[in-house]
């Protein structure tokens, strides 16, 4: 394990691991605050978040800054976002099973790093790799697990929510359940972050 965000952030910029490489803009490492306790992840980059080298940045990702803002939580100060995959796979496939498997080295770093409380997975390739092969998002989002000392969910992910607007009022809950376990797990996540602000 790198014990540098800036280490481990010049590895996956200049990674050539897998075939992605060939075929990407940019390297979507993650964002978010390096302190967060919270820890969201989804599967992979689509083309925005190619293009900007950002992380939920398209329609999906302004769904999922809503939801976020509805609990008081935000990208750029209490949470950390990063994916399976830091490439995206070419006309936004889902990534094959030896990609994530190279990838997910640059996960278990940041975690090592971050050291989050939470876990959320954001779909079912984040959610069936990361909590259980056999997780279905649809029967059993919103539910907690303790894995190796850390609580771990599933959820929707934005785009499936787009594409579902009637999964939205249960992904709503999942959000509101998510606040309820920051609240008892790390409540310090809601330290100087003020409505409004």
């Amino acid at each position: 394990m790198l014990e540098s965000w800036e280490e481990l952030y010049e590895e996956c910029m200049n990674c050539q691991k897998c075939p992605l490489c060939e075929t990407r803009t940019n390297v979507v490492f993650g964002q978010g605050n390096q302190n967060a306790k919270v820890l969201f992840v989804g599967e992979g980059p689509g083309e925005n978040e190619d293009l900007t080298g950002q992380p939920f940045v398209g329609r999906g990702g302004q769904l999922l800054d809503k939801l976020l803002n509805i609990i008081d939580l935000d990208r750029n100060k209490n949470i950390y976002i990063a994916n399976m995959v830091k490439c995206r796979p070419p006309k936004n496939r889902d990534p094959k099973k030896e990609e994530t498997d190279i990838c997910i080295n640059y996960l278990r770093n940041q975690v090592y790093l971050l050291k989050p409380k939470i876990i959320v997975c954001l779909g079912r390739i984040a959610a069936t790799s990361l909590i259980d092969p056999n997780y279905k998002v649809t029967k059993q989002h919103g539910e907690f697990i303790l894995k190796n000392g850390i609580w771990m969910t599933g959820t929707f992910h934005p785009a499936a929510l787009l594409r579902n607007p009637c999964n939205k009022p249960d992904a709503l809950e999942d959000f509101q359940k998510l606040r309820e376990k920051i609240k008892e797990v790390c409540p310090e996540t809601y330290e100087n972050i003020s409505k409004g602000e």
